[in-house]
Protein backbone atom coordinates (compact mmCIF):
# COMPACT_ATOMS: atom_id res chain seq x y z
CA UNK A 1 0.00 0.00 0.00
CA UNK A 2 1.16 3.16 -0.85
CA UNK A 3 0.81 6.26 1.52
CA UNK A 4 0.74 9.51 -0.17
CA UNK A 5 2.19 12.68 1.47
CA UNK A 6 4.28 9.98 4.00
CA UNK A 7 7.07 11.49 5.67
CA UNK A 8 10.31 10.85 5.12
CA UNK A 9 13.88 10.98 8.20
CA UNK A 10 14.69 14.19 5.99
CA UNK A 11 11.48 15.60 6.57
CA UNK A 12 12.06 15.31 9.89
CA UNK A 13 15.18 16.85 9.76
CA UNK A 14 18.11 13.92 9.29
CA UNK A 15 19.71 14.27 6.08
CA UNK A 16 21.53 10.88 5.26
CA UNK A 17 22.90 12.00 2.09
CA UNK A 18 24.54 14.70 3.99
CA UNK A 19 26.21 12.22 6.54
CA UNK A 20 27.35 9.57 3.48
CA UNK A 21 28.77 13.39 1.55
CA UNK A 22 30.56 14.12 4.70
CA UNK A 23 32.13 10.24 4.92
CA UNK A 24 33.67 10.72 1.47
CA UNK A 25 34.65 14.40 1.76
CA UNK A 26 36.81 13.14 5.05
CA UNK A 27 38.54 9.67 4.02
CA UNK A 28 41.66 11.82 2.67
CA UNK A 29 41.90 13.31 5.63
CA UNK A 30 41.81 10.34 7.61
CA UNK A 31 43.89 8.59 5.38
CA UNK A 32 47.16 10.61 5.86
CA UNK A 33 46.94 9.76 9.57
CA UNK A 34 47.24 6.44 8.82
CA UNK A 35 50.68 4.33 10.73
CA UNK A 36 51.74 1.10 11.59
CA UNK A 37 48.84 -0.75 13.08
CA UNK A 38 45.87 0.17 11.16
CA UNK A 39 43.68 -1.64 9.42
CA UNK A 40 41.04 -0.93 7.22
CA UNK A 41 39.54 2.59 6.91
CA UNK A 42 36.09 4.53 7.49
CA UNK A 43 32.81 3.13 6.94
CA UNK A 44 32.63 -0.24 8.96
CA UNK A 45 30.85 -1.39 12.13
CA UNK A 46 33.60 -0.88 14.35
CA UNK A 47 37.25 0.21 13.76
CA UNK A 48 39.99 -2.55 13.54
CA UNK A 49 44.05 -2.11 15.00
CA UNK A 50 46.57 -4.47 15.15
CA UNK A 51 48.87 -3.83 18.20
CA UNK A 52 51.57 -6.55 16.98
CA UNK A 53 52.02 -4.71 13.87
CA UNK A 54 53.08 -1.27 15.94
CA UNK A 55 55.25 -3.07 17.75
CA UNK A 56 54.64 -4.06 20.84
CA UNK A 57 55.14 -7.51 22.79
CA UNK A 58 53.60 -7.10 26.06
CA UNK A 59 51.10 -4.39 26.08
CA UNK A 60 49.17 -2.39 28.28
CA UNK A 61 46.07 -0.06 26.82
CA UNK A 62 45.41 3.14 27.96
CA UNK A 63 42.33 4.89 26.94
CA UNK A 64 41.22 8.54 27.39
CA UNK A 65 38.33 10.43 26.32
CA UNK A 66 37.42 14.20 26.90
CA UNK A 67 35.68 17.01 24.88
CA UNK A 68 36.68 20.69 24.05
CA UNK A 69 33.95 22.47 26.19
CA UNK A 70 32.22 25.98 26.30
CA UNK A 71 35.77 26.97 23.46
CA UNK A 72 33.32 25.43 21.17
CA UNK A 73 30.88 28.57 21.65
CA UNK A 74 33.16 31.08 20.24
CA UNK A 75 34.05 28.26 17.14
CA UNK A 76 30.43 28.65 16.94
CA UNK A 77 29.77 32.69 17.29
CA UNK A 78 33.18 33.00 14.99
CA UNK A 79 32.84 30.43 12.41
CA UNK A 80 35.97 29.99 12.88
CA UNK A 81 35.89 25.87 13.30
CA UNK A 82 39.47 25.03 11.69
CA UNK A 83 41.35 24.21 14.81
CA UNK A 84 39.06 23.24 17.01
CA UNK A 85 39.43 19.65 16.01
CA UNK A 86 43.14 19.99 17.49
CA UNK A 87 41.95 21.24 20.87
CA UNK A 88 40.02 17.91 20.75
CA UNK A 89 42.85 15.55 20.06
CA UNK A 90 44.87 17.59 22.72
CA UNK A 91 43.01 17.54 25.42
CA UNK A 92 42.83 13.62 25.06
CA UNK A 93 45.87 12.72 23.80
CA UNK A 94 47.83 14.80 26.44
CA UNK A 95 46.67 13.09 29.05
CA UNK A 96 47.47 10.47 27.62
CA UNK A 97 50.88 10.35 27.17
CA UNK A 98 51.16 11.31 30.82
CA UNK A 99 50.41 8.26 31.68
CA UNK A 100 53.50 7.07 29.68
CA UNK A 101 51.32 5.78 26.59
CA UNK A 102 52.25 6.01 22.98
CA UNK A 103 48.39 7.56 21.27
CA UNK A 104 47.60 4.96 19.09
CA UNK A 105 43.92 5.16 17.73
CA UNK A 106 41.25 8.15 17.68
CA UNK A 107 37.71 8.23 17.22
CA UNK A 108 35.70 11.42 17.30
CA UNK A 109 32.14 12.17 18.14
CA UNK A 110 29.96 15.27 16.36
CA UNK A 111 26.65 15.85 16.94
CA UNK A 112 24.93 18.81 16.12
CA UNK A 113 21.03 19.63 15.09
CA UNK A 114 21.43 20.03 11.20
CA UNK A 115 24.65 18.79 9.17
CA UNK A 116 26.06 21.43 6.93
CA UNK A 117 29.13 19.28 4.99
CA UNK A 118 31.46 21.71 4.52
CA UNK A 119 31.61 23.14 8.26
CA UNK A 120 31.36 19.13 9.49
CA UNK A 121 34.50 18.18 7.60
CA UNK A 122 36.65 21.18 8.25
CA UNK A 123 36.30 20.18 12.23
CA UNK A 124 36.79 16.66 11.24
CA UNK A 125 40.08 17.94 9.17
CA UNK A 126 41.38 19.56 11.91
CA UNK A 127 40.97 16.67 13.80
CA UNK A 128 42.55 14.34 11.40
CA UNK A 129 45.36 17.27 11.71
CA UNK A 130 45.88 17.10 15.68
CA UNK A 131 46.13 13.05 15.29
CA UNK A 132 48.94 13.58 12.44
CA UNK A 133 50.91 15.51 14.75
CA UNK A 134 50.63 12.90 17.17
CA UNK A 135 51.44 10.22 15.35
CA UNK A 136 47.92 8.76 15.98
CA UNK A 137 45.10 7.30 13.65
CA UNK A 138 41.93 8.92 13.35
CA UNK A 139 40.29 5.36 12.38
CA UNK A 140 36.36 6.09 13.07
CA UNK A 141 33.58 8.14 14.69
CA UNK A 142 30.11 8.92 14.24
CA UNK A 143 28.26 12.39 13.46
CA UNK A 144 24.76 12.43 14.82
CA UNK A 145 22.61 14.93 13.23
CA UNK A 146 20.00 15.49 16.28
CA UNK A 147 16.92 17.84 15.14
CA UNK A 148 15.55 19.71 18.36
CA UNK A 149 18.48 18.75 20.49
CA UNK A 150 20.92 20.96 19.34
CA UNK A 151 19.74 24.86 17.99
CA UNK A 152 20.87 28.05 16.16
CA UNK A 153 24.09 26.12 14.60
CA UNK A 154 25.31 24.36 17.74
CA UNK A 155 27.45 21.49 17.63
CA UNK A 156 29.26 18.86 20.11
CA UNK A 157 32.61 17.08 20.21
CA UNK A 158 34.16 14.73 22.15
CA UNK A 159 37.29 12.52 21.84
CA UNK A 160 38.47 8.99 22.59
CA UNK A 161 42.17 8.17 22.12
CA UNK A 162 43.27 4.67 22.94
CA UNK A 163 46.77 4.18 23.55
CA UNK A 164 49.72 1.95 24.56
CA UNK A 165 52.67 1.05 26.76
CA UNK A 166 54.94 -2.34 27.27
CA UNK A 167 54.05 -3.63 30.88
CA UNK A 168 56.13 -1.88 33.26
CA UNK A 169 56.66 1.47 31.41
CA UNK A 170 53.42 3.40 33.33
CA UNK A 171 53.84 6.56 35.01
CA UNK A 172 54.14 7.79 37.27
CA UNK A 173 56.78 6.03 38.87
CA UNK A 174 60.14 6.85 41.01
CA UNK A 175 59.08 10.53 41.95
CA UNK A 176 60.82 11.61 44.79
CA UNK A 177 62.12 14.29 47.37
CA UNK A 178 64.65 16.69 45.10
CA UNK A 179 63.14 16.03 41.71
CA UNK A 180 63.01 18.97 39.14
CA UNK A 181 59.94 20.33 37.77
CA UNK A 182 60.70 21.05 34.18
CA UNK A 183 57.56 23.49 32.82
CA UNK A 184 56.57 23.34 28.91
CA UNK A 185 54.74 26.49 27.79
CA UNK A 186 51.08 26.43 26.56
CA UNK A 187 50.04 28.26 23.66
CA UNK A 188 47.88 30.29 25.36
CA UNK A 189 44.90 29.58 26.96
CA UNK A 190 44.38 25.90 25.74
CA UNK A 191 40.47 24.42 26.37
CA UNK A 192 39.98 24.75 29.87
CA UNK A 193 38.27 27.79 31.69
CA UNK A 194 36.16 29.03 28.40
CA UNK A 195 32.64 29.58 30.75
CA UNK A 196 35.12 32.17 32.99
CA UNK A 197 36.61 33.54 29.50
CA UNK A 198 33.34 34.45 27.60
CA UNK A 199 31.74 36.04 31.30
CA UNK A 200 35.64 37.98 31.31
CA UNK A 201 34.66 38.81 27.39
CA UNK A 202 30.91 39.74 28.00
CA UNK A 203 32.52 42.40 31.17
CA UNK A 204 35.16 43.84 28.73
CA UNK A 205 32.58 44.69 26.21
CA UNK A 206 34.05 43.69 23.66
CA UNK A 207 33.28 41.37 20.44
CA UNK A 208 34.88 38.41 18.99
CA UNK A 209 35.98 40.26 15.88
CA UNK A 210 37.41 42.92 17.96
CA UNK A 211 40.99 43.96 17.90
CA UNK A 212 42.45 41.78 20.15
CA UNK A 213 43.55 43.91 23.56
CA UNK A 214 46.75 41.56 24.69
CA UNK A 215 47.92 40.60 20.56
CA UNK A 216 47.82 40.98 17.22
CA UNK A 217 44.55 39.83 15.02
CA UNK A 218 41.05 39.58 16.57
CA UNK A 219 40.29 38.62 20.44
CA UNK A 220 38.17 35.85 18.90
CA UNK A 221 41.26 34.51 17.02
CA UNK A 222 43.99 34.72 19.64
CA UNK A 223 41.21 32.48 22.53
CA UNK A 224 40.70 30.32 19.67
CA UNK A 225 44.81 29.38 19.19
CA UNK A 226 44.25 25.78 19.67
CA UNK A 227 45.66 23.45 22.83
CA UNK A 228 49.54 22.18 22.24
CA UNK A 229 50.34 18.58 21.47
CA UNK A 230 52.91 17.55 23.92
CA UNK A 231 52.95 13.97 22.56
CA UNK A 232 55.76 13.58 20.29
CA UNK A 233 58.47 15.86 22.60
CA UNK A 234 57.09 14.16 25.73
CA UNK A 235 57.75 10.31 24.39
CA UNK A 236 60.97 11.50 23.33
CA UNK A 237 61.72 12.72 26.72
CA UNK A 238 60.37 9.46 28.31
CA UNK A 239 62.21 6.92 25.99
CA UNK A 240 65.45 9.07 26.94
CA UNK A 241 65.11 8.04 30.86
CA UNK A 242 65.00 10.28 33.72
CA UNK A 243 61.39 10.99 33.41
CA UNK A 244 59.41 10.08 36.45
CA UNK A 245 56.24 12.22 36.32
CA UNK A 246 54.09 13.82 34.24
CA UNK A 247 50.59 16.47 34.13
CA UNK A 248 48.86 17.97 31.63
CA UNK A 249 47.99 21.06 32.82
CA UNK A 250 44.10 21.62 32.15
CA UNK A 251 41.06 22.35 34.78
CA UNK A 252 42.56 23.42 38.27
CA UNK A 253 45.63 24.91 36.71
CA UNK A 254 48.92 24.81 38.67
CA UNK A 255 47.25 24.26 41.50
CA UNK A 256 45.07 20.96 41.17
CA UNK A 257 47.12 18.89 38.23
CA UNK A 258 50.78 18.57 39.15
CA UNK A 259 50.24 16.85 42.80
CA UNK A 260 48.03 14.39 41.03
CA UNK A 261 51.25 12.58 39.67
CA UNK A 262 53.08 12.72 43.45
CA UNK A 263 53.48 10.12 46.23
CA UNK A 264 51.48 11.50 49.50
CA UNK A 265 53.92 12.95 51.61
CA UNK A 266 55.44 15.18 48.82
CA UNK A 267 54.36 18.61 47.60
CA UNK A 268 55.78 20.64 44.46
CA UNK A 269 57.74 23.49 44.82
CA UNK A 270 57.06 26.54 42.26
CA UNK A 271 58.36 29.39 42.11
CA UNK A 272 56.32 31.59 39.93
CA UNK A 273 59.21 34.29 39.20
CA UNK A 274 60.96 31.81 36.85
CA UNK A 275 58.83 32.71 33.99
CA UNK A 276 56.53 35.65 32.71
CA UNK A 277 52.71 35.75 32.78
CA UNK A 278 51.69 35.44 29.22
CA UNK A 279 50.29 38.59 28.13
CA UNK A 280 46.45 36.50 27.39
CA UNK A 281 46.43 35.76 31.44
CA UNK A 282 47.21 39.05 32.46
CA UNK A 283 44.28 40.59 30.72
CA UNK A 284 42.00 38.25 32.27
CA UNK A 285 43.38 38.74 35.40
CA UNK A 286 43.02 42.43 34.98
CA UNK A 287 39.30 42.62 33.57
CA UNK A 288 38.19 40.22 35.98
CA UNK A 289 39.53 41.61 38.77
CA UNK A 290 41.35 37.85 39.77
CA UNK A 291 43.53 37.18 42.31
CA UNK A 292 46.58 35.23 42.14
CA UNK A 293 45.51 31.97 43.69
CA UNK A 294 41.99 32.13 41.28
CA UNK A 295 44.56 32.81 38.34
CA UNK A 296 46.29 29.66 38.93
CA UNK A 297 43.73 27.24 40.03
CA UNK A 298 41.71 28.03 36.82
CA UNK A 299 44.59 28.30 33.95
CA UNK A 300 47.40 26.88 33.01
CA UNK A 301 49.21 30.42 33.47
CA UNK A 302 51.74 30.03 30.51
CA UNK A 303 52.77 26.50 31.60
CA UNK A 304 50.91 23.24 29.48
CA UNK A 305 53.04 20.74 31.17
CA UNK A 306 55.09 20.01 33.86
CA UNK A 307 57.83 17.01 33.55
CA UNK A 308 58.82 15.87 36.94
CA UNK A 309 62.37 14.59 36.66
CA UNK A 310 65.60 13.20 38.06
CA UNK A 311 67.67 15.87 39.13
CA UNK A 312 70.73 14.12 37.43
CA UNK A 313 68.72 14.31 34.54
CA UNK A 314 67.15 17.69 34.37
CA UNK A 315 69.80 19.64 32.18
CA UNK A 316 70.12 16.93 29.69
CA UNK A 317 66.10 16.43 29.40
CA UNK A 318 65.54 19.89 29.04
CA UNK A 319 68.00 20.61 26.31
CA UNK A 320 66.45 17.45 24.45
CA UNK A 321 63.01 18.97 24.79
CA UNK A 322 64.21 22.36 23.71
CA UNK A 323 65.70 20.41 20.72
CA UNK A 324 62.42 19.35 19.60
CA UNK A 325 60.78 22.54 19.86
CA UNK A 326 59.14 23.11 23.53
CA UNK A 327 60.16 26.46 25.49
CA UNK A 328 61.57 24.99 28.76
CA UNK A 329 61.48 26.88 32.36
CA UNK A 330 62.81 24.94 35.46
CA UNK A 331 59.66 25.33 37.78
CA UNK A 332 61.20 24.37 40.76
CA UNK A 333 61.25 20.95 42.53
CA UNK A 334 58.99 18.32 44.64
CA UNK A 335 59.81 18.36 48.59
CA UNK A 336 57.87 17.10 51.77
CA UNK A 337 54.72 18.43 51.50
CA UNK A 338 51.17 18.38 50.32
CA UNK A 339 49.96 20.17 47.66
CA UNK A 340 52.25 22.93 45.54
CA UNK A 341 54.15 25.45 47.29
CA UNK A 342 54.18 28.80 45.71
CA UNK A 343 57.40 31.16 45.84
CA UNK A 344 57.14 34.67 44.39
CA UNK A 345 54.66 36.05 42.58
CA UNK A 346 52.87 36.16 38.67
CA UNK A 347 50.93 39.19 39.34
Amino acid sequence: MTIKNGLTYADAGVDIDAGNALVERIKPAAKRTLRSGTMGGLGGFGALFDLKAAGYRDPVLVAATDGVGTKLKIAIDTGNVDTIGIDLVAMCVNDLVCQGAEPLFFLDYFATGKLVVDQAARIVEGIAEGCARSGCALIGGETAEMPGMYHGGDFDLAGFAVGAMERGGDLPKGVAEGDVLLGLASDGVHSNGYSFVRRVVERSGLGWEAPCPFGPGTLGAALLAPTRLYVRQALAAVRAGGVHALAHITGGGLTENPPRVLPEGLACEIDLSSWALPPVFRWLAETAGMSQAELLKTFNCGIGMVAVVASDRAEALAGLLRDQGETVVRLGRVVKGQGVVYKGALL
